[in-house]
Order: structure tokens, then C-alpha cells, then sequence
């Protein structure tokens, strides 16, 4: 009997096994061809760009060309850049801590919160460690004019594993639309809107922290300490776009013509290509698996950009 039933286990625990693999591949994907948009800006230093703006000693800078942020019981980490910007493409290739993560959240976003904490803009890409399993998912965010109550989020499974190497997570924001990309294949586009839209300058953040209440309902699945430190690799930063003075008023630009206040205005920027919109569709049928555009019991009225 004893034999039957050691027999009777290997089976279920190799089924189990089998269920798990299929469960962890089943979002793996070759993404569609796209431009390589990160190719076209140049790549910036990010001891000269960014600053430390919390748990300094979680941080380390290699080379000068990447940094190591991590999470622990003490603290989390982030940077900030150095200058503000108003319109620009922002991307920052980013390889996540692997394991149990729960409750982790690492956020690459424009934020203006420190100059307008009342009335600010946010444009932001989260990375957050999944609740039940070893995955993680991205959200992508919107803020405008101090709508804090009113967020605009959309939620994407990714389809390779971030926690094996670095991948680009990127931003277009200009005078036409807010782009969110990921290893250059869009996952969506907000089109400008006159009463919702990103408007003042804003600095560009990189943080990892310990979002147990905000990101795992409530704090059901918390951050588990006993596989901390976490830590989050940020490389390849670019940050083109028209430098704002302190008073709101940009000063110098990115691109060629200095008067432009939108350094993204080619063609490839004003209007996702017939290429990346397939691209786009593919991803979101395929990956998204939350839009606020869906998200009846929260919106009695549908935002005007839903309809």
C-alpha cells in the first residue's frame, strides 16, 4: 500500500509540477517588430543626471552608467534626476529582483508632487511583484492637474521574465499623446486631452519600496522580509527632453531647434506607425488584463476619453 501511494504522490507532485510550468509559460511571447526608438537617444550618465532622494546607503552606482537600488527592512531607494523636463522620451532598462516579491514595487515615473503637491502631474510606469506568484506585472499610470483621486490605470502581464535580464521600460510625452513602451512595443497611448493631460515640467524617478497596503490588497500579501535584501538593476537611462527652469519656464531643449517646446515632434512621435499600432493591439489583447475604461463599479461615469 505504502508503495501505491509513494507512487500515487510522485505522479500528482510531477502533474503539479507540469501545471506550473505550463502556468509560468503560458505569457511568454515573441513580441511583433517594432523601431527601436531607444536607439535614438543617447544615453545619459547617471551620476551627472540623478541625485539620491531616499535610503542613500541602498544604493549603488557602477561605472556611472548603472545603478543598484534595493529594498530592506530599513528602507527603500530612489533617485531623482537632476533636472526637470517638459516633454521628452525617458526609458531606463531595468532587470527585477527574481523570487517571492510581494508587495515590491519598483517604479520608473515624471512627477512634479515636490513643486505642486496639491495640483500635480504624474506619468508613471510600475513594475509590481505579484501577490501569489513569482511573476511580476506592469502598471501604467496618468495624473493630471492635481486628479489624485482619478488616476488613469491599466494593468499588463509582460511576456518574458524581467528578473533574467535588463528590459526597456520607456515614456513618450509630448504636445500629441503619452506613450507607454516596453522593450520599444507600445502598450498604450493617451491622446492629448485639453482637461486631462500632463501639462507642468517634471523631474524623472527611479525607486524600489515596500507598497504592502497600496499593492496586495490591503496589505494581505506583504512584503517577506526573510528574502530581502530586494534588489532592482537600472541601466541604459535616456532622458531627452526641454529642460525646465525652477520657475516652470523651459530653458534649453534636447533637440535640434532650441524654441521647440516639444523635442519629440518627428513623425515617429506625433503618431504611433501602422507598425507599432499592430504592435499595441497585439500586446493588449493578448496582456492586459485591467483598464480603468472597464472598471464600472470605480467610474458610475466613464471618463470622456473611455467613450
Amino acid at each position: 500500500m505504502a508503495f501505491f501511494q509513494g507512487k500515487i504522490h510522485f505522479w500528482c507532485v510531477l502533474i503539479l509540477c507540469c501545471m506550473s510550468l505550463l502556468v509560468s509559460s503560458d505569457r511568454r511571447y515573441t513580441s511583433p517588430s517594432v523601431p527601436r526608438l531607444t536607439d535614438v537617444f543617447p544615453r545619459v550618465s547617471i551620476d551627472r543626471g540623478f541625485s539620491k532622494v531616499f535610503g542613500g546607503s541602498n544604493i549603488q552606482v557602477i561605472n556611472g552608467s548603472m545603478a543598484t537600488l534595493a529594498l530592506d527592512k530599513n528602507s527603500g531607494s530612489g533617485l531623482a534626476s537632476v533636472n526637470k523636463f517638459h516633454y521628452g522620451f525617458f526609458s531606463a532598462a531595468i532587470k527585477l529582483p527574481a523570487g517571492l516579491t510581494s508587495g515590491v514595487v519598483v517604479a520608473f515615473y515624471l512627477s512634479n508632487a515636490d513643486v505642486f503637491p496639491h495640483n500635480h502631474d504624474e506619468i508613471d510606469i510600475e513594475l509590481l511583484g505579484h501577490d501569489k506568484r513569482n511573476d511580476w506585472v506592469i502598471q501604467t499610470n496618468i495624473y493630471a492637474n492635481g486628479s489624485v483621486n482619478t488616476g488613469r490605470e491599466e494593468k499588463f502581464y509582460l511576456w518574458f521574465d524581467p528578473t533574467l535580464q535588463h528590459h526597456q521600460y520607456s515614456i513618450i510625452w509630448n504636445n500629441h499623446h503619452t506613450v507607454f513602451l516596453v522593450d520599444n512595443v507600445p502598450v498604450r497611448e493617451f491622446q492629448h486631452s485639453s482637461s486631462f493631460f500632463p501639462s507642468k515640467p517634471m523631474s524623472v524617478y527611479a525607486t524600489i519600496w515596500d507598497a504592502s497596503e497600496w499593492a496586495t490588497h490591503g496589505g494581505k500579501y506583504p512584503v517577506n522580509y526573510k528574502y530581502a535584501p530586494f534588489r532592482v538593476s537600472f541601466a541604459e537611462m535616456e532622458m531627452s527632453g526641454c529642460i525646465s527652469n525652477p520657475t516652470g519656464t523651459v530653458t534649453s531643449c534636447a533637440r535640434s531647434n532650441p524654441s521647440s517646446v516639444d523635442p519629440v515632434e518627428g513623425p515617429e512621435f506625433v503618431k504611433l506607425s501602422s507598425q507599432q499600432s499592430g504592435a499595441m493591439d497585439w500586446a493588449r489583447s493578448k496582456l492586459m488584463f485591467y483598464s480603468y475604461c472597464k472598471d464600472t463599479k470605480r467610474f458610475k461615469v466613464m471618463p470622456p476619453e473611455c467613450k
